[in-house]
Order: C-alpha cells, then structure tokens, then sequence
C-alpha cells in the first residue's frame, strides 16, 4: 500500500485538526473540515488504510485517530509546506522583545529565549554560539573587595566571560594593572588545547604566590571558552501539554547538561534547521519535538534557537517564531538599527521603575489595530 495525494491531504489534516483540538479526530469532523466534500465513509476507509501504514493510531476502540510518530515523520519530511509569514502585528511584538534587550550576546540569549517562550507559548532553548578555535582577546582584573578580585574575559565571540578570585593579601590598582598586562601577553588568542601546564608554571614564577589565584581563574575562563551555554526561558509551557505529563522531568533533565543539550538542539551540519521528534533521540521521550534553527555571528561561529513542546505543536505557526535567530545575528553586528527599527515599527518606547526591585525597565508600546498600544 502506497500513499496517493488524498491519504496525504488525510493526514495532513489530521495533524492540523489534532494540533489544534487535542482530541482524537473522527470520521465526522475530518469530513467538516473538508467541507463535506469526501464522504466520512471514504474517510474511514483512508484512515484505516493509514493506520495499516502505520501512520496513525487509535487511541481507544472508540475514538478517532491521532497521528503516529510515524506519522508526524511522514508529515514534517513531506507535507510541512513554507513557513507562514508572521502577521504585521506580531512581527513588530518580536522585532520589537528583540530590540529591547540587552546586546551583551550571552544576556542577548538569555533575553531571546523568554521572550521567544512569551511569544509561541513553548519552552524556548538558545545556544551560544561556540567553536573549537573559540578563544580570549582581552583580560581586564578588577578589585571587588579586600581580598578578592575579579577577572574579566572578553572573547573572540564577544562574550564577557568573569571569575572572583580570593586574594588575601589585597590587590593594589598597580597589581590590578600588572596582572591584567600579564594575562594579555601570554594568554590571549591562545587555544585552550595550549594551555599547558607547563605554561601556567611560567606565569606564576613571574608573581608573587598570593595573586596565583587570579592567574588561575583566567586559565579557568579560557578553559571554558570554547564550551557552549544553553539559556531557557518558558519551562513552564511544558506543564500546559497534556501530551507531556510525566515527561517533564526528564525532558528538563536532558535538558541540564549545557553541552548535550547544545548537541540536541543543533541541526545536523548540512541543513540550516530541523524538527527532533522524542523517538528520534536517546533516551527516547514520546511525544516530545523540538523545532531548531540556526543563526550565525561571524567568524564561521553559530548557535542555535529551539521551540521544545509536543509533537502536536502548531509547525506552521511556530516556525516563524524561530526564525527572528537571525535578528540575534543582526542586533549583534549592527547595533546601530535598532533606533530605525523602533521608527519603522512605530513602537513608543518608555520606561518605569519595577516595584520590587526599583530598576529601571524598558517598556515597548506597540500599536494594535483597535487603536489600543500592546505593552511588552
């Protein structure tokens, strides 16, 4: 048995009618959908045919059908048309979250996974963008205290990467200074594969043993240079999918180790975006997807932005959302447009003080067809 244009067009319906419902889909209301159009004996008939293909199931003796995990393979490999364009409304809402962060590129990810979790209603993943020739540009140390100091890295990828160390005899602006020229001889654009022990062994005979501990928290920062970080925002959302209960633990699980879940959501080498179905990972975790993208900062460095939910999340819709990734690539290089973007939206800026903390946040007014401003 082989699948002809209208077991297609079944199951795609299928998965829009399930998506959308929740609910195991009959003969009856797979016929409304068509508008009448196909008999629901003829539907019964596909259905079945599809279910023998092993594209969908049927929950209870009862009920209607539901797509398999076969079946949502078959359907994003072969029937997931183009994205559908974002409205004008919730393009300027995105553009608009995006222009409000913070452009330091790891609090940028931070701020893009909530507000792409605010947005589609889902569980939102960004990874930093990471490579192995990923490396340490420039060392600043700074005193925070009697006997501490702080180490600040910026690296190639324009992150600012910080460790305190303790110093117990105190850090004096000139040691501040010393240490901070010392770092930026020896260790900068320096692999971490080549920091050798050896090396280190050098730089603490240059400095008294006291400030040793600022030497190695910068041999820590550069270590950790080239391994990515994984922001979430919106774990809540998975609390709100039926499809999900008793899985939310481990998905979050899989979630906690930064660099394998920088591996699941990266899509594969030679394609720019992917959808992960639970079945397709290990352990496997039934009825989870994960909607990838990837986005590039220069340098041949990339990260990747991902949509976690359930299989029967809305793909058409969702897509979109993942793609303002390359408005990370572009608030990251061109900083400068984001006073045109704010003209080009309308978007009436303002600011308040938050009542728990007393910071000043930024507030985005976004007109709304009916004349009323959206607040973000």
């Amino acid at each position: 048995m082989t699948m002809d244009a209208r077991k297609q067009r079944v199951l795609q319906a299928i998965v829009a009618l399930y998506g959308l419902e929740g609910e195991p889909v009959g003969s009856s209301v797979l016929a409304n959908y068509f508008d009448m159009a196909v008999s629901s004996a003829t539907l019964r008939n596909e259905m079945a045919a599809l279910t023998k293909l092993g594209l969908l199931e049927q929950p209870h003796t009862s009920a209607g059908r539901v797509p398999s995990a076969k079946g949502y393979r078959y359907y994003l490999d072969n029937l997931l048309t183009d994205d559908q364009p974002l409205d004008r409304v919730t393009r300027a809402r995105v553009d608009a979250v995006f222009a409000s962060l913070d452009h330091e590129p790891e609090k940028l990810a931070q701020g893009a996974a909530r507000a792409l979790a605010q947005i589609s209603g889902c569980t939102a993943a960004i990874s930093t963008p990471c490579a192995e020739d990923l490396c340490i540009a420039h060392y600043e140390v700074v005193q925070v205290g009697r006997s501490a100091a702080a180490v600040l890295a910026v690296t190639t990828a324009g992150y600012v990467r910080t460790r305190v160390a303790r110093v117990r005899t105190g850090l004096s602006r000139e040691d501040a200074a010393a240490l901070a020229a010392l770092l930026n001889r020896n260790l900068t654009f320096v692999a971490p594969m080549d920091l050798s022990p050896r090396l280190l062994a050098e730089l603490c005979g240059q400095i008294s043993p006291e400030l040793v501990p600022v030497v190695s928290a910068a041999a820590a920062i550069l270590q950790d240079s080239t391994k990515p970080h994984v922001y979430l925002g919106g774990e809540q959302y998975l609390l709100d999918w039926p499809q999900l209960e008793g899985k939310v633990g481990s998905i979050l699980s899989l979630l906690s180790d930064e660099e394998a879940a920088a591996r699941l959501i990266a899509p594969p080498t030679e394609q720019s975006e992917s959808i992960l179905l639970g079945e397709d990972i290990e352990p496997q975790i039934p009825g989870l997807c994960i909607v990838s993208d990837r986005y590039l900062v220069g340098g041949g460095l990339w990260g990747s932005v991902a949509l976690i939910g359930p299989t029967r999340m809305p793909f058409q819709k969702l897509m979109p959302c993942v793609l303002p990734a390359a408005l990370i690539q572009h608030f990251i290089t061109h900083p400068a447009d984001l006073g045109e973007l704010l003209q080009k939206f309308d978007i009436e800026t303002d600011i308040f003080s938050g009542p728990a903390t007393g910071h000043v946040v930024p507030v985005l007014i976004i007109p709304h067809p009916d004349g009323n401003g959206v607040v973000v």
